[in-house]
């Protein structure tokens, strides 16, 4: 029998010149145990210019991350360029094609969702969210960036705090970080 350790709800929504990517800090062992409550699902990476969100079965997210830091080296880091070579990559190898995670990724310029499968998904109103509390995340964040002048980062912490009230997979240990 094994035991999956997974991480749950990312949020990021891009809004006047920035993107903020908020995770929560849950780990769940199977479907009813909390593992961890203060896990680190954001991060920046590649000389702090890329931030970078993930939620699915933890160790098949470390590897997601690590794979697209790879790639965003050999792309200078290009992160339109390195997600899409990086799915491409995917199509070509079995092993890669079986990772059970998601990532949401950003720069100054770009918000990408890049999945365990191979895809590479530009959000067409710059709010998009994954994970288990993604939905209420995503509806929330939607109506606080439509109906609201806060900020990016607010926007992503009130909307993983409205999932954390509604999803147990979810908790309101944020981290949030801003390009």
């Amino acid at each position: 029998m094994s035991i999956e350790f997974k991480g749950t709800t990312i949020c990021a929504v891009k809004k006047n010149g920035e993107t903020a990517i908020a995770g929560d800090g849950q780990v769940t062992m199977g479907e009813s145990i909390v593992f961890k409550n203060n896990a680190v699902k954001v991060r920046r990476i590649y000389e702090g210019r890329v931030v970078i969100g993930f939620a699915g079965s933890v160790s098949d997210a470390f590897s997601l991350c690590e794979r697209f830091e790879a790639m965003l080296n050999k792309f200078a880091g290009n992160l339109e360029r390195s997600a899409v070579e990086l799915a491409e990559q995917w199509r070509r190898d079995q092993a890669g094609r079986k990772l059970e995670a998601m990532m949401i990724c950003a720069d100054k310029t770009s918000l990408l969702i890049v999945s365990g499968s191979g895809e590479v998904i530009e959000p067409d109103d710059g709010v998009c969210a994954i994970g288990s509390g993604g939905n209420y995340a995503l509806a929330a964040a939607r109506a606080l960036s439509e109906e609201t002048d806060y900020s990016a980062a607010e926007i992503a912490t009130k909307a993983l705090k409205i999932a954390s009230r509604i999803c147990i997979f979810t908790n309101d240990n944020i981290r949030c970080e801003v390009v």
